[in-house]
């Protein structure tokens, strides 16, 4: 009885003795739902028999959505978009879809989404195209509201280069627009989605549809006279626009006034730009196509060869910001003035023997007051990338465009979102919205603490007057990194032998400091180096930094 009792006031042990048939049945159901999801991950190319795992969203769009998409087999990740045949099932939508793949599949360029490779089975047609890691202007422009006149310059080049290709191979875009330019691992811009792209016809055999994006179509498209070159760059002015104020030119509340502004190309521009940016959107938004400038023009303008190079003082970005010319003048004058010989300097000046140092040159009082990042971690597959500087403070610059730091004292948290604006707290009363970025900051804290050594032997010395030092823009390649920071320090560490170069400004001079294998440090006048020359072993670094950055301002 004690027994009957006990399974009595047990169910889940009489449930698990006898399970009901509609139980049993549900289990069932809810395996096969749960082993078809799995299924349904792994696509195989029925034509090569390869297989892929189907990842994370990256986008959607009228007819398909883009997924991460990664071979079994090699690990490579693509971006695929997929396109259900139910989505195309009609002749017309069908063409389009084959339209865009024989456009896209015989473009090859730097600045031009990859296509790979296309197949389909009986459920979808899969397009397999570049993986951009860092996702399309539209979500950075998202994160920082609006962008500064040097990362437009270094997106607008990169734009206006993959245009010219198209144009070149007689293809019109159609469709531009932030959301339509990706960035890849290395900064890289890559004009992408050729859904509405079409070859270039004459004037009088041109279509009449309307196709674009609402804002960013031109007056002769909106009057059905044919989509041309002279279109795409009416687009190009939009996209200058909006990165610069945050706003498309002609966005109203509705259509139908946005429409009439375009016909009537009536738009503001505010006084916060600089005439050669209004001057320059001013002819690309001309209402006659006859009047826009050519791509090469556009190049030409004042706004690209006429600017006053900045050092990024109090800027965030998630770009490269171009660096004061004269750093790139100096070190160019020193590698050209001394290309196969080293006056002054020996090559052991940077060895083990500083003595000679002091022998040779003219002495120097320096005085120098800088920081430099004594250690680093890249975690940007999943946060962001992680330093720590010679004052003790700690910066992430995060996937999303973000930067935090923690300062010397553990407490102090300072959050740059947006241009220009620094928001400080503790890290015990962190804003909601900021607790999960503290908590990473404070992981990469720790872990450069506990597992991390210093880079080198510079004295911590730091100006309490100076402005915040953080980070604006990293760069790996395969021998090195280079940091750029908002004041214009720029820092590239070599990975064979540790050695490092850190540029920086002192009141009118320029500073170059060497690190070398065994942690020593000196520092020189950019001007002392350019009367003296320089060791073969120096050389040869500030030759490959040089040329990493230049490759960015590029």
């Amino acid at each position: 009885m004690d027994i009957l009792r006990s399974i009595a006031h047990q169910p889940t042990m009489c449930e698990h003795s006898v399970n009901k048939p509609s139980e049993i049945k549900r289990k069932k159901s809810e395996e096969q739902i749960q082993a078809t999801q799995e299924l349904s991950r792994i696509i195989t190319d029925p034509t090569k028999g390869k297989c892929y795992c189907r990842g994370k969203v990256l986008g959607k769009g009228g007819f398909a959505k883009c997924y991460e998409f990664t071979d079994l087999a090699s690990g490579k990740v693509y971006a695929a978009k997929i396109i259900p045949h139910t989505r195309v099932s009609k002749p017309h939508q069908r063409e389009k879809i084959d339209r865009e793949i024989e456009l896209h599949r015989i473009l090859h360029h730097k600045h031009i989404v990859h296509f790979y490779h296309h197949f389909e089975d009986k459920d979808n047609i899969y397009i397999l195209l570049e993986y951009c890691s860092r996702r399309s202007l539209a979500h950075i422009l998202k994160a920082r509201k609006v962008l500064t006149e040097p990362e437009v310059r270094y997106y607008l080049r990169q734009i206006v280069s993959g245009l010219r290709y198209l144009h070149e191979q007689e293809i019109l875009h159609r469709d531009l627009k932030l959301g339509n330019f990706f960035i890849n691992e290395s900064m890289d811009l890559k004009v992408g989605d050729f859904g509405l792209a079409a070859k270039l016809e004459p004037v009088e055999n041109r279509r009449r549809t309307i196709c674009g994006t609402p804002n960013y179509l031109s007056p002769e498209v909106l009057n059905k006279q044919g989509h041309g070159c002279e279109s795409d760059i009416w687009a190009l002015g939009c996209v200058m626009y909006t990165m610069l104020l945050g706003r498309p030119p002609f966005e109203t509340t509705n259509l139908k006034e946005t429409y009439r502004c375009i016909r009537e190309a009536r738009y503001t521009l505010p006084s916060s730009l600089t005439a050669q940016a209004k001057q320059l959107i001013s002819r690309m938004l001309a209402k006659s196509p006859a009047d826009r400038p050519h791509l090469e023009d556009i190049l030409r303008h004042d706004f690209f060869t006429q600017v006053c190079f900045m050092s990024g003082r109090g800027m965030l970005s998630v770009s490269v910001i171009e660096p004061e010319l004269s750093h790139i003048l100096t070190m160019h004058t020193i590698l050209n003035t001394y290309p196969h010989k080293h006056h002054l300097l020996s090559n052991h000046i940077f060895g083990r023997d500083q003595s000679i140092l002091a022998d040779d040159l003219p002495k120097e009082n320096l005085g120098s007051s800088f920081q430099w990042v004594t250690k680093w971690v890249d975690y940007s597959n999943k946060y962001g990338f992680g330093y720590q500087l010679s004052d003790h403070t700690v910066g992430v610059l995060f996937n999303n465009g973000t930067h935090m730091s923690l300062l010397a004292d553990k407490r102090t948290v300072h959050y740059y979102a947006e241009l220009g604006h620094c928001s400080v707290f503790s890290t015990c009363e962190a804003p909601e919205p900021f607790i999960g970025q503290v908590t990473i900051l404070k992981y990469f804290a720790h872990y450069m603490e506990e597992n991390l050594m210093d880079g080198g032997d510079l004295p911590n010395v730091i100006d309490p007057r100076a402005p915040r030092l953080y980070l604006l823009q990293w760069l790996k390649s395969d021998r090195a990194l280079m940091m750029l920071f908002n004041d214009g320090t720029f820092q590239v560490n070599f990975y064979h032998d540790h050695t490092k170069i850190l540029l920086c400004r002192q009141s009118d001079e320029y500073l170059l400091t060497y690190i070398n294998e065994e942690r020593i440090s000196t520092t020189l006048r950019l001007s002392t180096l350019l009367m003296a020359g320089c060791s073969a072993d120096l050389r040869s670094r500030m030759e490959y930094a040089l040329n990493m950055l230049l490759q960015r301002c590029n």
